[in-house]
């Protein structure tokens, strides 16, 4: 296990009709002036919104709002929401919503005390030493961002998506009731579900050698999240499944499941499919970044696996019950005679991969980015980002050029 800091400074109140006592945690906290940040309408449509509104004010926590935070957050919002910030004299941010209106929340919160171009911070231009605090009332368990250190943010004009990670902006709250997402459309869910598997497998894949404490509690949350999966699908208002896969968001991404496995000196993970997947919903705002996701992660896997196969191995065998034929036993299988040690790891990984990949496709989410209407051509126009973003060389599993990551994309069509 390699040396690891691990720091989770955010209070959860989690449970039934918890949304009602937003207001009576952030005022025990000492907060008197919320700045509402939210969405494009369905924490509205939902009510949701009003209950929180209700809640400060029965606490005597005076709130202003920003409305209309998009999918993919882009850098208008930030600089909007920190100018209002400023104007109403926020002593705190509340994001209600999901990992979009968090990452807007955060990205308010850094750009408010600071007297440049909040886009400083995610061009790595400036480093944030100081931010508003910032709360969540979380309606999408997706992104883990209710606990995690990063933020990611849209530039249209420049055609970026760039990320940031300080621990400056950790929520100090975060309110999680699991039957707001009891009205999640199938598609959000899923998107989610995928969001967060991919976080625990950034961890787990980082191409450092076997953590078993960290090991077990990865993927035993993925065990967890892929039996409540189907069952929300079925049954949207599972109250425990519901609160299986809220939970397992949080613990995604908040850092405890990569502990021990981080590159030394560097990332808590690999990050490459999530570098990668960046670069389409900055091509293509309209692409939900769970379901970009979806399609990266196996086309990734399925090009790096022979790096570590023995990490593979292990994922398949805990997650899916998968684990290499031997060839020892063919005489009571009926198993082919030519069958070879290297041929039996391979079948399980590539079983293993196309397991994973079954089960988001039986959820709903895209198998190929020729579902979102991506040709081949456009594959270079991704590579300009992914430079800026990347370099001409990433990755901790397998280093990648930039050839690599063409040959990936190429690969998922």
């Amino acid at each position: 296990m390699n040396d690891f800091r691990f720091y989770s400074p955010t209070r959860f109140v989690f449970g039934r009709k918890v949304t009602d006592r937003t207001g009576e945690e952030l005022a025990a906290l000492g907060y008197r002036r919320a700045l509402i940040v939210y969405g494009q309408g369905s924490v509205v449509r939902t009510g949701t919104l009003d209950r929180v509104k209700a809640s400060l004010d029965a606490a005597g926590v005076e709130h202003a709002e920003l409305s209309g935070v998009r999918p993919n957050p882009e850098i208008g919002s930030v600089r909007a929401g920190a100018q209002l910030a400023r104007d109403f004299g926020a002593d705190v941010v509340l994001a209600v919503g999901g990992g979009s209106a968090m990452d807007a929340a955060k990205g308010i919160a850094v750009a408010a005390p600071y007297d440049g171009d909040a886009w400083d911070f995610w061009r790595k231009r400036a480093v944030p030493s100081t931010c508003l605090p910032v709360a969540c009332v979380v309606t999408i368990p997706a992104s883990g961002s209710e606990a995690s250190n990063s933020c990611v943010i849209s530039n249209d004009a420049e055609h970026l998506k760039c990320g940031l990670n300080t621990d400056i902006y950790r929520p100090v709250l975060a309110v999680m009731d699991p039957e707001l997402t009891f009205t999640l459309p199938p598609y959000q869910t899923a998107a989610g579900v995928t969001d967060m598997i991919a976080h625990i497998m950034e961890r787990f894949f980082s191409g450092q050698p076997a953590a078993p404490v960290t090991d077990n509690i990865a993927l035993g949350m993925i065990r967890a999240v892929i039996e409540a999966a189907p069952r929300v699908m079925e049954d949207p208002c599972d109250y425990d499944a519901r609160a299986d896969i809220m939970w397992v968001g949080t613990l995604a991404h908040n850092g405890l499941a990569g502990c021990g496995l981080g590159v030394p000196g560097g990332r808590d993970g690999d990050w490459t499919c999530h570098g990668l997947e960046h670069e389409l919903s900055a091509f293509d705002t309209s692409i939900t970044h769970g379901a970009g996701l979806a399609v990266i992660f196996p086309a990734w896997m399925r090009y790096v696996w022979r790096e570590h196969p023995e990490r593979f191995l292990e994922f398949g065998r805990q997650v899916f019950g998968i684990e290499p034929v031997d060839p020892a036993v063919d005489d009571l299988t009926g198993i082919d005679e030519e069958v070879t040690p290297e041929r039996a790891v391979a079948d399980a990984v590539e079983a293993t991969i196309d397991e994973l990949q079954d089960f988001f496709v039986s959820l709903g989410m895209p198998r190929t980015l020729s579902a979102f209407g991506m040709q081949e051509d456009d594959i270079e126009q991704l590579m300009p980002g992914l430079t800026i973003n990347r370099g001409e060389l990433f990755g901790s599993f397998k280093k990648l050029t930039l050839d690599d990551a063409r040959a990936i994309y190429r690969s998922a069509l």
